[in-house]
């Protein structure tokens, strides 16, 4: 048995990456060759391959880097870390899943630098089962590997809570971007809140930390609501960053082209330019807001450059970040506060 030494000193990111086949081993040896499933179960392999294995897996290692940070060294032996890892695992399968139907929903050409997986030749509308398979799955590893444990009935309510509101999340960011008149009044900064909280919140950040906690044996109702006040403003921060990245991200580097102006999103910059413009520039909005057209698109482009959104975006970045500073220290209490402070040190200007 490998020392817990190792484990400790170890990269975490080969650590983690190392351990995905066995996590598609968990998945498909056993019904491989299966003589009614066996070309399913071959089917879930490739589409695991193909969108669960790449990216920064932020969400997978903030679970083990939480464990070790909770648990005493004495309690880190080699079974418990590759919990940590599969339902590390679990959390990245979960986004996968969400990040497949997002794309069919939002019409995205690229991920990652690749093709969507909808868009892979032969795939098609049958993406939307394999974003189900691929759901599916995190429910399979958790029974296979936490079962015998005693947070496992949390763990489960937690994914299947997070899994819940995340949906609602993807229903208020769909519901304003519905064809038909131009209404620039949904554009609410309350109404882009509620998408933030149920769309980037559970799913990026609290369901990582919230796993950790329930596998160290945090489970008082407490802890995990100090640990949601602090994830609240962090999963705010990650989607006012992915909204402006859409924008203004460079393609090439971020693996996929930004639609949110073209599908008329409820975004942070459409809510902080209707802050500023005049009577004249919302009516250019009005008339080029959700249009998939490059002139239209370059024209709402040239407001938010007019309205210098930039600098308010890098002010706004760094007034969250001193607030998240601040609510680490008034509410971690008892948990470490390199947990939270981790995360937000990653977020951080990653633009």
């Amino acid at each position: 048995m490998a020392s817990v030494k190792s484990y400790a000193v170890s990269d975490n990111l080969q650590e983690f990456c190392n351990f995905f086949e066995r996590v598609v081993q968990d998945l498909t040896a056993e019904e491989w060759g299966h003589p009614e499933i066996g070309v399913a179960i071959s089917r879930l392999r490739e589409v695991l391959e193909y969108n669960a294995h790449g990216g920064k897996y932020i969400r997978g290692m903030t679970v083990v880097s939480s464990i070790r940070e909770l648990l005493p060294l004495v309690m880190q032996d080699v079974e418990t870390i590759e919990r940590a890892l599969v339902v590390g695992w679990c959390v990245q399968l979960m986004t996968c899943s969400y990040m497949v139907s997002d794309d069919i929903m939002d019409r995205s050409e690229k991920r990652r630098g690749k093709p969507c997986w909808y868009k892979k030749e032969g795939i098609g509308l049958d993406a939307i089962n394999d974003a189900s398979l691929l759901e599916s799955c995190v429910y399979r590893l958790l029974r296979k590997h936490c079962r015998g444990q005693p947070y496992y009935l949390n763990l489960l309510e937690l994914f299947l809570e997070a899994s819940y509101h995340t949906e609602l999340g993807q229903a208020l960011d769909l519901i304003g971007a519905q064809p038909g008149k131009m209404d620039l009044d949904q554009y609410t900064e309350a109404r882009y809140k509620s998408i933030a909280k149920y769309k980037a919140f559970y799913l990026c950040f609290y369901l990582s930390i919230a796993a950790a906690m329930f596998m160290a044996g945090i489970d008082q109702e407490e802890d995990h609501s100090n640990a949601k006040t602090i994830m609240m403003e962090m999963g705010e921060l990650f989607q006012v960053q992915n909204d402006y990245l859409d924008c203004y991200g460079d393609p090439s580097i971020l693996g996929k082209i930004g639609t949110d102006i073209q599908d008329k999103k409820c975004t942070w910059l459409v809510v902080e330019a209707l802050k500023r413009v005049t009577p004249e520039q919302r009516k250019i909005l009005e008339e080029n807001y959700g249009y998939d057209d490059v002139d239209k698109v370059q024209k709402v482009k040239q407001l938010y450059d007019d309205l210098d959104l930039s600098t308010v975006y890098k002010q706004h970045e760094e007034e969250t970040y001193k607030r998240l500073q601040i609510l680490i220290s008034q509410h971690a209490n008892g948990l470490p506060k390199e947990i939270f402070l981790r995360l937000a040190r990653k977020i951080y200007k990653r633009i």
